[in-house]
């Protein structure tokens, strides 16, 4: 079967922002593995004349609609009644869907509110779409020749059970799944995306599979999809494109798919049986967490120290007073001695520091908001990098990237490349 898909997310709690619409996010993926075209997605309030609005739209240009939302007990949540109403179809309370709603607060020791039998009303001739663990069943029905509706709730845990069990199995028996679309994620740092694409513009071109530059939190990604008839094949198709984009990014490229820059240098650093410890300011302690997010990483993480006064760095680091007076908390020679205090204190074969001013005061000209140092420490030798984050960006942005700068750099120390990026 050919068409393509649409989803119609419904809670004016998502258009407020109140709610992530992680949802809309599951589904894209899911369509994508089952290889079904997905060329919109709404948001729409729990309002009856929006939401008829878009499903007419909705019915024009896809042949399945998928809904999230809406399916509750209370009188905001009108999904099944719109669009039962959309189509003229009544509404029918269906036995068996009450039967089950019922026994789930008799499971709980609840009484069942009268409002609760709302959510057995069906639209006549629809299927219902099992809800092993909520209240809220969806539906499965075909209004008209054509086009297919599956409703969901709103709730994710639901949504995902009632889409494995039942959807994907719908889905494959109706002949909407004869291929997948798979993508394979490679992922930069030290690289803008403009430059990225630049290099890459060539594989920009292809058609399948395809390959797309985006950026997320300072990392850029080239994201290569493949539409196939099997997992095995689409991967066939990925392989030698990513092999040759890796080739020209060289070592900025330092991941695939889940890797973040703390995988990149666990992985060395177990490579190369080295440890590393590190010594924070402006970041508080986000680099430590960034390194131990990685399972396994109390094999070569010793410890850090969050030096945020300067009483700390002279007397758990071993900063030079007259170097803090001379010189001022950021400031390259105090991001070095940060690093080897580290190093030395915790006995390891590396150490990094982080200081700055990540805002929104403290700046001065001299030294503006989103002035980081980090320093680097091995046995033989210490040095830093100085990076300037922009003042105008968020005190959390400057600690983000201070963060995955200190890695980066590492990184590349532990590859034995430049020592400065």
């Amino acid at each position: 079967m050919t068409g393509s898909a649409e989803i119609i997310c419904v809670g004016t709690e998502l258009l407020l922002g109140d709610i992530l619409n992680s949802n809309a996010q599951y589904l894209a993926q899911q369509l994508a593995h089952l290889g079904i075209s997905h060329h919109y997605q709404t948001v729409v309030g729990d309002n009856p004349l929006r939401l008829a609005q878009t499903i007419a739209i909705a019915c024009e240009r896809a042949r399945m609609i998928i809904f999230t939302g809406g399916l509750g007990p209370t009188p905001d949540d009108i999904t099944t009644a719109t669009i039962a109403e959309f189509f003229g179809t009544p509404l029918v309370e269906n036995a068996e869907v009450l039967a089950d709603i019922t026994a789930k607060f008799a499971q709980r020791n609840r009484t069942m509110s009268a409002n609760n039998r709302k959510q057995a009303l069906i639209p006549s001739g629809a299927e219902i779409l099992p809800n092993p663990q909520g209240t809220a069943p969806g539906i499965l029905w075909q209004p008209r020749p054509g086009l297919h509706i599956m409703t969901f709730p709103g709730i994710p845990s639901e949504l995902h059970t009632m889409w494995k069990t039942t959807a994907i199995p719908y889905l494959q028996a109706q002949n909407w799944s004869n291929s997948i679309i798979h993508s394979h994620t490679l992922k930069f740092w030290g690289v803008s995306e403009s430059g990225l694409a630049t290099k890459v513009d060539n594989f920009l071109k292809l058609e399948n599979p395809t390959v797309a530059p985006y950026a997320s939190d300072g990392v850029i990604k080239l994201r290569i999809s493949a539409k196939a008839r099997s997992l095995e094949e689409a991967k066939q198709l990925i392989s030698p494109v990513a092999i040759q984009i890796k080739a020209i990014g060289g070592t900025d490229c330092f991941g695939e798919n889940d890797d973040t820059l703390g995988d990149a240098v666990g992985r060395l650093l177990l490579t190369q049986k080295t440890t590393l410890a590190v010594a924070e300011s402006c970041t508080g302690g986000g680099l430590g967490a960034m390194i131990t997010a990685v399972p396994g990483s109390s094999t070569y993480f010793m410890g850090g120290i969050i030096s945020y006064d300067n009483a700390v760095k002279e007397r758990l680091l071993n900063v030079s007073p007259q170097t803090l007076e001379k010189y001022g908390a950021v400031s390259a020679a105090v991001a070095e001695q940060m690093a080897m205090g580290a190093r030395r204190q915790l006995a390891t074969d590396w150490g990094i520091s982080i200081t700055g001013i990540a805002g929104p005061g403290g700046g001065s000209p001299q030294k503006p908001v989103g002035l980081v140092f980090i320093g680097i420490a091995n046995r033989t030798d210490t040095w830093h990098i100085e990076c300037r984050f922009g003042h105008r960006k968020s005190r959390e942005w400057i600690r983000l990237m201070s963060r995955n700068t200190a890695l980066d750099v590492l990184r590349r120390a532990l590859l034995g490349t430049n020592k400065a990026v």
